[in-house]
């Protein structure tokens, strides 16, 4: 962090509002959980974040979830849709065509966040993929695929950077990752076979013009059972870099009528 103190209880804080958004309705067991805090330490931020009115219990379980009053933390940032609005037809058709639900992310610090996705556009999904979703930079295909884009004199410092976040059990040391990066922008293409933690695979695919820093990550996610992480490579990589490309084309289109 650059000129300046990191207050833990904020962040804290953050993870577990995000956490509860990001599923919807949580117990105070489950954000624990998912914000790797102590129960009393959970419990206090959930009675904060219900006395600012930003989360409240549900009426006939134990249970919390956000209220109205999120939406008042994006009032100020207004979204470029310009990418959604172009990417959003390939990706169906894409999706018609494969079977499997994709998402379009971009880069917000060590998280890479949805857009846009077409999981509600086929049964081959155990949950919804909503915009604002979030998946780590670090440790998944969508985020390796857009660290591949980034140029080699901001790579290391980035790579050191997100590496040293304690927050998510990051897997990768640095020279690792970096190893990792280099065989993405070999192979255009990121995979990441599931881990104990999930029931999904996934496939990510930049999209930018080769060589340079890009807007956006295409992910494709399968169920893990369905078929190996190479068979799924084979099968679909190439489609997800067609749909990237048809992506990108549509994109300069827009920027030309402009």
């Amino acid at each position: 962090m650059e000129n300046g103190v990191l207050i833990k209880s904020v962040s804290k804080s953050i993870s577990v509002l995000q956490a509860i958004n990001r599923h919807g309705s949580l117990s105070i067991t489950n954000i624990a959980r998912h914000g790797k805090l102590p129960y009393p330490t959970a419990f206090r931020i959930v009675q904060t974040l219900m006395h600012e009115g930003l989360i409240e219990q549900e009426p006939m379980r134990k249970h919390y979830r956000p209220t109205a009053l999120v939406h008042s933390l994006a009032h100020g940032y207004a979204m470029e849709t310009g990418i959604v609005d172009v990417a959003h037809p390939h990706m169906s058709d894409l999706t018609r065509r494969i079977g499997w639900p994709v998402f379009i992310s971009a880069r917000v610090g060590r998280h890479m966040v949805v857009r846009d996705a077409t999981h509600s556009e086929t049964s081959l999904t155990f949950e919804p993929c909503r915009p604002g979703f979030t998946v780590p930079l670090a440790t998944s295909a969508t985020g390796h695929a857009m660290l591949s884009t980034i140029p080699e004199d901001e790579l290391a410092s980035l790579l050191d950077w997100v590496a040293c976040d304690g927050k998510d059990a990051v897997a990768f040391e640095p020279a690792a990752l970096r190893a990792l990066v280099a065989t993405v922008r070999r192979d255009g293409h990121a995979a990441k076979p599931c881990s104990s933690s999930t029931r999904t695979s996934s496939i990510a695919v930049p999209i930018g013009a080769p060589g340079e820093r890009a807007d956006a990550v295409l992910t494709m996610t399968y169920f893990s059972a369905s078929m190996r992480s190479e068979v799924a490579v084979e099968r679909f990589a190439d489609a997800l870099k067609h749909t990237a490309s048809a992506i990108r084309a549509s994109q300069g289109v827009l920027i030309s009528a402009a």
